[in-house]
């Protein structure tokens, strides 16, 4: 038999202690006043100074989870991260985690890295959801982490940026149950947005395609999401958009998620059935004949579908949107961060027993679309949510950077990108209390780590 309603039975997250006012960096950057803020639909991100690598953002999100929720580290028997920022070409992430399970005793735990730009969260997710459902499964429950640093060189892409952890406990019984044979991928070869340089954080980008692809994934993971939402279940009334409560996509920016959200009603009114199109979608009739593969950039299509259908993106999608809009794109997190926005944005009873579609992007390419089922136990559910009470007290007491100091932060980060020795500069303690840190790398490039006092009571 397999193990009833797996799923998420906790969630921890961690950004940045620091800022930038995207409002600031485009008058800092000489861009046009809005070009971030609307244009991009951002309005703070936050960076990490060369104090925090990847792995110390694990360590962070790690160690967290574990004591807010006070599970023993030798219930965990498998741990996965999905990064694509890449400190090590061999040793993984996921082996300098074990430093957390050492004083336990506990070695058994599967899972190491998987790497494939933002998707690789999700994949480390299935992973989890995958190793439950299976013969190899030994009653523990598994840990899939996500974290990235986001950076740009300077230029048009820089506020897009972010950084971020989030970690997921895997088990049954969930809060957050997985609907099982609801997960449609699209995976296919192109070079949108990849780190050919392996001595530079920075990506190659063309910002166009990359735009394109997502939507082109989007489009094909909907309709395959449909095809399966309706073979399990023939009775539905409706298949479509109407059946999801929520939908959070991955964010690169906050803008292209209201832009994908009219892609996905767009879809819906080229399958709907000419006879009841006029009725649902009054007034679109000139788009009958449009076609998916024409529309990517059609300013028309898109236009027409955000403002008739901006409803339906406020109800659905909108608060998914609060971490993404304050701390920016954090890559393998970003998508995740969308749910813990949509967890902490409504009442836990405006989501009880819902249904949440879930859209995961990674470049190169890479995506899913599959959907959750929050539990229907009120009890269990608000205990689940109230773990998460301290996100916006973090939120809110981070520190404003000036422009000229973040870019002058991140010139130091490149600088030093790889530097052995090195004893990095950044502030120890303009970090949050509990916050691994990167101590020093030494001549063999051996990364040593060291915590901040943690608060036991409070934000932290």
């Amino acid at each position: 038999m397999w193990p009833e309603n797996v799923g998420i039975c906790a969630i921890e997250v961690v950004f940045p202690s620091q800022y930038v006012d995207q409002t600031e960096l485009e008058q800092f950057d000489g861009a046009s006043a809005g070009k971030y803020t609307i244009g991009l639909g951002q309005s703070k991100m936050g960076f990490c100074s060369d104090r925090e690598d990847v792995a110390s953002l694990c360590l962070t999100v790690v160690s967290r989870l574990i004591e807010r929720n006070q599970i023993r580290p030798q219930d965990i028997g498998r741990l996965e991260v999905g990064t694509e920022t890449i400190i090590d070409k061999s040793k993984s992430v996921k082996s300098v985690l074990m430093k957390l399970f050492a004083d336990s005793g506990n070695t058994d735990i599967e899972g190491i890295d998987t790497t494939n730009a933002c998707y690789g969260g999700t994949a480390a997710l299935f992973n989890s959801v995958n190793w439950i459902e299976s013969s190899s499964w030994d009653g523990r429950y598994a840990l899939a982490v996500c974290a990235d640093i986001a950076v740009y060189a300077k230029g048009a892409a820089r506020p897009t940026g972010g950084a971020g952890a989030i970690a997921m406990l895997v088990g049954p019984n969930a809060s957050l149950i997985f609907e099982r044979g609801l997960r449609a991928t699209h995976m296919e070869h192109v070079y949108d947005f990849y780190k050919p340089d392996l001595s530079s954080e920075y990506p190659t980008v063309d910002g166009k395609l990359s735009i394109q692809c997502y939507l082109s994934a989007l489009d094909t993971c909907y309709q395959l999401y449909r095809k399966k939402f309706e073979k399990k279940y023939p009775d539905a009334a409706q298949v479509g958009l109407d059946n999801l409560d929520a939908l959070i996509f991955h964010t690169p920016f906050c803008k292209l998620v209201q832009k994908s959200m009219a892609r996905v009603v767009f879809n819906d009114f080229l399958l709907c059935k000419s006879t009841k199109r006029a009725l649902k979608y009054p007034g679109l009739e000139r788009f009958n004949d449009a076609t998916l593969a024409n529309t990517y950039f059609d300013r028309d299509v898109e236009k027409a579908f955000m403002i008739q259908f901006n409803d339906t993106f406020e109800r659905k999608t909108r608060k998914s949107l609060l971490l993404a809009n304050q701390v920016g794109n954090m890559y393998t997190p970003s998508v995740y961060s969308g749910l813990v926005s949509l967890l902490i944005s409504n009442t836990p009873e405006e989501l009880l027993g819902k249904r949440i579609g879930v859209f995961s992007y990674g470049s190169g390419l890479a995506a899913s679309m599959y959907s959750i089922l929050v539990t229907k136990d009120k009890q269990v559910f608000q205990q689940f949510v109230s773990k998460l009470d301290y996100v916006l007290p973090m939120l809110n007491t981070r520190k404003k950077i000036a422009p000229e100091v973040f870019s002058e932060l991140m010139e130091v980060r490149e600088k030093n990108n790889h530097a052995a020795s090195y004893t990095p500069s950044g502030s120890v303690s303009a970090l949050f209390p509990g916050t691994y840190y990167l101590k020093h790398v030494d001549d063999k490039y051996r990364r040593t780590y060291e915590r901040t006092s943690v608060i036991t009571n409070g934000v932290h």
